[in-house]
């Protein structure tokens, strides 16, 4: 491969190595767009497209009057040599489908209308039977998925710049097991390499035991911003911090015991954190945890003449279009891709996984780069199955957080905060609430990650506590309740949650008004499916968005509660919306409280 051909390989986005869903492995009991792609297909004469292309091109329309689904004949047009438009035509005429009411061609578009009574009361019934089934791959078994998230490193604060992290890994962790994998949490700590030795250095010059023991972490980050500020005019200080890692890393009894200290007491502070917001996990394996693994990997590389030295250090050239991979420094000390690589071995011979994320910010792009490159020439195939899962930034008066310069937030403040305000509003809306610290707690958390996942991952979001928790709006508050009141129309019914299968069988009619509600949840597994294949949460917190102003838009023009024939139906919508937006939430790691 030339250097050009490898530069193209590396700018692919490395996400989308990931997953290529098959398409049998989309069939549920009816999807709408598996039932058009099936009748195009049929009244095709002559087979131009394969089924799966005809399904990826089918779009739902923005505007209602242009049907439920609409089908471009472009691509058509370059296989038959006709026209678009009078492919869309033929197609039109020809379609043939029990769910399918009327086809009708509009310019170069196929658009199809639903039969509402029997395509919406399937729909009903197939959620209301499956309850939160309903989305989940019908294939387990796929294999198991490696996720390194969160990854905080000790001796610092748990900071709003590792929230991003911390909650799309959760987010792709839920959605991995919707999808049919199993799903291996791994909380990779940052608890080796030399900012260690300088936070000893800095402990040694001007630390306080009775202080730090008060205090640890806000201690611990004001002798870190203090080295730095020293060092600016000391250059001898960065020497003394690499003299106090390479004590660490050579098993002196003093480094060993500041930095086990210092790690202790930074997870006992972690774990409150995790705690708030919900999240366990399979494994803490910081960087430490691989040290008794990288000389075998600096051997290995050095057998397979890998290894070279630049400059009395050792690297490996990771490829034409990047920089060496430095592997070991001229003292002989460890780096992050040493590390790394070492990892990365011990999880697919730990694991045997399917896949291997890595839910870190975009500017550690380069460094994944050279790290899968060195595993290729290595010689291990499974190089392939490792993904960067980049991220933005969190910024703040749209500005980067910096440790080093003390210019952080707090997360756990923050989560506290968001609490706070929550608990406030309900005790002004709402104060004969039972359990309002509970649900309070549900809110502000929530409020809190849906504020990150309603984001596309590779944008940087602006911090700001109040956006996060308004009732009204793109907001997790807003989803929640949305869910409670939909819940409290249900228990004024004295209907238990979205009822039964074998009630809903008596349900044959669906209003025109819930139409709009009803195609938003046939598309729910199809969102989960795209939102794991894209690595992007926000497309299910974007989906239960518009999904809870469909059922806000539905509950303000009609009467649900009416006594009528149409009574059950409309409840059936109503329990149907809430076991989607309950399980949406919990893809997202949120919990909807069942009254607000």
């Amino acid at each position: 491969m030339c250097a050009r051909q490898k530069k193209e390989a590396w700018e692919r986005k490395p996400e989308r190595k990931l997953i290529t869903s098959k398409f049998a492995e989309r069939k549920r009991t009816m999807e709408w767009k598996q039932i058009f792609a099936d009748a195009i297909f049929a009244a095709m004469k002559k087979t131009a497209l394969e089924k799966k292309v005809m399904y990826s091109l089918i779009e739902h329309p923005k505007h209602e009057q242009h049907g439920d689904l609409a089908f471009p004949c472009f691509q058509l047009a370059k296989h038959l040599r006709k026209a678009p438009n009078k492919i869309a035509e033929e197609l039109a005429a020809n379609l043939s489908n029990s769910y399918i009411e009327k086809a009708e061609a509009v310019g170069p578009y196929v658009n199809v209308f639903f039969h509402k009574a029997t395509a919406g009361r399937d729909i009903l019934t197939e959620i209301l039977s499956e309850q939160g089934e309903y989305g989940s791959s019908k294939q387990r078994g796929k294999g198991k998925v490696v996720i390194d998230f969160s990854s905080p490193n000790i001796a610092k604060p748990f900071s709003m710049g590792h929230l991003r992290s911390t909650v799309i890994g959760q987010a792709l962790a839920n959605l991995a097991e919707k999808n049919g994998y199993q799903a291996v949490k791994i909380n990779h700590l940052g608890d080796w390499g030399t900012q260690f030795g300088k936070l000893m250095a800095a402990y040694k010059k001007w630390g306080d035991e009775r202080e730090l023991k008060a205090q640890p972490i806000s201690t611990l980050l004001k002798l870190y911003v203090r080295f730095h500020e020293e060092a600016e005019n000391n250059p001898k200080l960065l020497a003394e911090g690499r003299q106090w890692f390479q004590r660490l890393e050579t098993k002196d009894r003093e480094a060993e015991a500041l930095w086990r200290w210092f790690r202790d007491e930074s997870i006992k502070a972690f774990e409150k954190v995790y705690q708030l917001l919900g999240i366990t996990f399979d494994a803490v394996q910081g960087e430490s945890f691989y040290n008794d693994r990288m000389s075998a990997v600096v051997k290995e590389l050095e057998d397979k003449h890998l290894l070279e030295e630049s400059d009395g250090a050792k690297v490996v050239q990771a490829g034409d279009d990047m920089p060496p991979c430095l592997i070991q420094k001229t003292d002989g000390t460890t780096l992050y891709a040493t590390r790394d690589l070492a990892a990365a071995l011990y999880r697919k011979q730990e694991y045997d996984f399917a896949s291997c994320m890595y839910v870190v910010g975009g500017e550690q792009q380069l460094h994944f780069q050279q790290l899968f490159a060195v595993l290729e020439k290595m010689g291990y195939s499974w190089a392939g199955d490792l993904v960067h899962v980049p991220f933005g930034l969190i910024l703040k008066d749209g500005k980067k957080m910096s440790t080093r310069k003390g210019k952080i937030i707090f997360l756990e403040r923050v989560i506290q905060e968001a609490i706070d305000k929550a608990k406030k509003n309900i005790l002004e809306k709402n104060p004969q609430l039972p359990d309002i610290g509970e649900v309070a707690e549900q809110v502000g958390v929530g409020a809190v990650i849906f504020h990150d996942l309603k984001n596309e991952r590779m944008g940087n979001v602006e911090f700001n506590v109040n956006h996060m928790l308004t009732f009204e709006g793109e907001t997790g508050p807003y989803v929640q309740y949305t869910a409670a009141r939909a819940q409290t129309l249900l228990e004024k019914a004295r209907l238990k949650e979205g009822g039964s299968a074998a009630e809903m069988e008596t349900v044959t009619m669906v209003d025109e008004e819930a139409w709009e509600v009803i195609k938003l949840l046939e598309q729910f597994p199809s969102e989960v499916v795209r939102a794991y294949e894209s690595l992007e949460p926000s497309v299910i917190a974007k989906y239960l968005v518009r999904l809870s102003q469909a059922f806000n838009s539905y509950y303000g023009k009609v009467k649900i509660l009416s006594g009528d024939a149409m009574e059950r139906s409309r409840l059936a919508v109503a329990g149907s919306v809430i076991i989607v937006l309950k399980e949406g939430l919990r893809l997202l790691n949120i919990q909807s409280p069942q009254k607000m």
